[in-house]
């Protein structure tokens, strides 16, 4: 994915429930684009990663009990905190505290543009190209320009029109919202992702429970300095000598919201959509039928535990709003730890990974049943911690668990669940109705460097003396035979599903971002092309390939898409697979930078608002809504084919992120999450029966491999 620095939000939405509206093509794990962020930035595929530096940390004080090596520790979070002006006590509460409100830009975004219809169409029949024969082609190319003098331009005109009366958002949002909540598919492969968390570089620190209680610590900071209005504004800064300082902060504070966008694009900074944000705690996607609702309840103290398939709360926020000692919640936590009441017979968790509509009708019969309480405490919780009893034994391993776990010990329409293994191995799987992934990684980011540079707590220090088995709850629930068999069924279909997914990976290490960059190329662009060249080689064919960029620098923008298969990587593709011999070096060589020369220009236009997809799928939508017979255009096959993304593809790169993945998202495709690091590059590739995953991504590391040698000046297989 291409992210923009990290990315937009879901406007619309209240805090209780949300908008409505349609069905699209699902992407994967949305986002793309480039960036710096609030600080320094580190992002997630939108495009690059940017790492971000954004601001401090602070840590709860030392705790009763703890040993030398902890008073240092302390101290030296003390001596961070002074230097930083804070007060020790309020820091605590505070990863840190920006000069400039978090929401200050959100008022004066620019708004996403509805592009002109005409360039949507020349941009989709460019997208067609490399998929159709000549006939095809000339079939889709007449109903295009049917389409877009006739009914196409009504519902274009149409659609700008309700977009002026609705200023306060943007066109693709109801629409968006609609096309996740509608869908009846189960959340789990289909739409939820995962980040998984690098190690702390101390090692002794990946003890779980010292690991579960200074990221629960870590995040419910994160939580308070966002809604106090402390948490650095997301800003992409393309200059940030200049705007990344003390000094334009001190001056853009005092700009008035409704102008401050204006001020930092004078010195060509960007600031970015974060009205994704307030979903990331206390949120739940609560199935109904037919449309899911979001909800969020930000009253709310307490913290989800699952372990073994229980369910355990207890309030990390106290009545006075300030966060409950470090050391209490490493008690509570090392409670839940030492039960040892065995796994429930039925566990509920299985059900949020049902179709949606069957969900509903349980979740119904559990309201009915008695379990209104227990289900609203999970409904409201902070967000799940998901604490495994068995350790990761290598990344595919992590990716399994990550990505869907085993269905019991997981709550998968939570915004997100931080898992921690018993190794101490972290990720995040996050529901992806409510946001983009940007928030996400923002959050994963903040967490990771305050968990890991200042600790709440050390392997040193003592649990409170507390007594847990007041404050902690464990919830239990009445289940009738009704719900039972729900499980039962739920359990069978998510292990079928699971079995047949293949995860596999490989690491290119003959070179990555630095040397693309020396040879003036595009990373990316090498990336996906290597994706294009190696499909060619396994299956001899080109196919409908998706590739996510964030719209973050607009108002509650959402996503775009990249449609990195084109003419050009068509061309290079079977250059090198089918016609090395008839072509020199130099010639390969030219044609890997028209690829990446085009592939630099779809990334710019899609990160503008300026891609043919979403603007498709609004005039697509709005037609459905108005009850209007779905124009030819529609039904051609082509448009069903290009929309059939057989590649779906995402990048991400942070110091937090170790790796990140999503499933296919057609039954007969790839979800390749890949990483382009300095000097090497890191790809892992999900799949079902149909399709080969080993195989290519050993097509992908020969590809690298000749694409790299060109580029080199080295004869292929030299």
């Amino acid at each position: 994915m291409i992210l923009l620095p990290r990315q937009h939000a879901s406007p619309t939405e209240k805090r209780g429930k949300t908008p409505s509206l349609p069905q699209a093509p699902r992407p994967p794990f949305a986002p793309r684009g480039r960036a710096g962020s609030s600080a320094a930035g580190a992002e997630l595929r939108g495009r690059s990663r940017w790492g971000r530096s954004c601001g401090g940390a602070a840590a709860a004080g030392p705790q009763s009990g703890a040993g030398a090596g902890e008073a240092g520790v302390m101290a030296a979070r003390q001596l961070l905190l002074l230097r930083r002006g804070y007060s020790s006590a309020g820091a605590a509460e505070y990863l840190h505290r920006s000069i400039v409100p978090t929401m200050h830009y959100q008022k004066s975004l620019p708004r996403l543009p509805v592009p002109k219809l005409e360039d949507t169409i020349k941009r989709y029949l460019n997208a067609q190209k490399p998929l159709l024969n000549d006939d095809q082609f000339r079939k889709t190319e007449e109903l295009a320009h049917q389409f877009e003098k006739g009914i196409g331009r009504e519902l274009h005109e149409q659609l700008v029109a309700q977009d002026k009366q609705n200023k306060h958002t943007s066109y693709i949002t109801g629409p968006w919202f609609d096309m996740y909540l509608k869908s009846r598919d189960p959340v789990v492969l289909n739409f939820n992702a995962f980040m998984s968390f690098n190690p702390d570089p101390k090692s002794e620190y990946n003890d779980q429970l010292i690991r579960a209680t200074n990221m629960t610590v870590s995040a419910v900071r994160f939580m308070k300095t966002f809604r106090a209005g402390y948490l650095e504004p997301e800003v992409f800064h393309l200059n940030p000598e200049k705007s990344d300082t003390e000094i334009f902060k001190k001056i853009i504070r005092f700009v008035p919201s409704s102008l401050s966008w204006f001020g930092a694009y004078m010195v060509n900074a960007y600031p970015l959509d974060m009205s994704q944000y307030f979903r990331l705690f206390n949120s739940t996607r609560l199935p109904k039928l037919n449309r899911d609702e979001l909800f969020t309840d930000e009253k709310a103290k307490h913290l989800l535990v699952m372990r073994k398939g229980n369910f355990y709360v207890f309030d990390v926020i106290n009545r006075d709003g300030n966060m409950v000692k470090p050391s209490e919640i490493q008690a509570h936590l090392k409670y839940i730890l030492s039960d040892n009441s065995p796994a429930p017979d039925f566990p509920l968790g299985y059900l949020t990974s049902e179709n949606r509509d069957t969900w509903a009708l349980l979740r119904k019969n559990l309201l009915d049943s008695g379990n209104e309480e227990a289900l609203h405490k999970v409904d409201t919780a902070l967000f799940c911690l998901s604490l495994d009893d068995f350790p990761i034994k290598d990344f595919v391993h992590l990716s399994h668990t990550m990505l869907h776990g085993d269905g019991a010990n997981r709550w998968y329409d939570k915004s997100f669940n931080l898992i921690i293994a018993k190794d101490g191995t972290a990720g995040i799987n996050f529901e992806h109705s409510w946001g983009d992934g940007v928030a996400v990684l923002r959050f994963q980011n903040e967490v990771f460097k305050d968990s890991t540079k200042v600790p709440a707590v050390s392997p040193q220090s003592q649990p409170a003396s507390v007594d847990s088995s007041r404050a902690v709850q464990k919830l239990d629930f009445k289940l009738n035979d009704a719900v039972k068999a729900g499980i039962t069924k739920a359990k069978q279909k998510f292990d079928a599903s699971v079995e047949s997914l293949s995860i596999d990976m490989i690491q290119f290490h003959e070179g990555g971002k630095e040397l693309l960059k020396q040879k003036k190329v595009s990373p990316d662009a090498v990336v996906q092309l290597a994706f294009q060249m190696a499909f060619l080689r396994q299956y001899n064919q080109t196919v409908a390939t998706y590739e996510s960029c964030s719209t973050a620098a607009f108002k509650h923008g959402r996503t775009e898409t990249i449609r990195p298969a084109s003419i050009h990587t068509k061309k290079c593709s079977e250059a090198f697979v089918r016609e090395l011999s008839k072509h020199s070096t130099e010639e390969l060589q030219k044609l890997i930078v028209e690829c990446s020369k085009y592939h630099g220009r779809l990334t710019k236009e899609a990160a503008m608002g300026q891609g043919f997809d979403r603007h498709l799928f609004g005039l697509r939508y709005l037609a459905q809504s108005k009850g209007i017979a779905l124009p030819d255009f529609y039904q051609d096959q082509a448009y069903a084919r290009l929309n059939y993304n057989i590649i779906s593809t995402s990048t991400l790169v942070s110091p937090a992120v170790q790796l990140g993945g999503f499933g296919p998202v057609v039954p007969d495709g790839y979800g390749v999450g890949y990483q382009v690091h300095d000097d090497w590059i890191g790809c892992n590739v999900s799949s079902y029966p149909t399709r080969n995953g080993k195989e290519f991504l050993q097509c992908i590391h020969k590809s690298l491999e000749s694409i790299f040698s060109v580029l080199k000046g080295k004869k292929v297989g030299s």
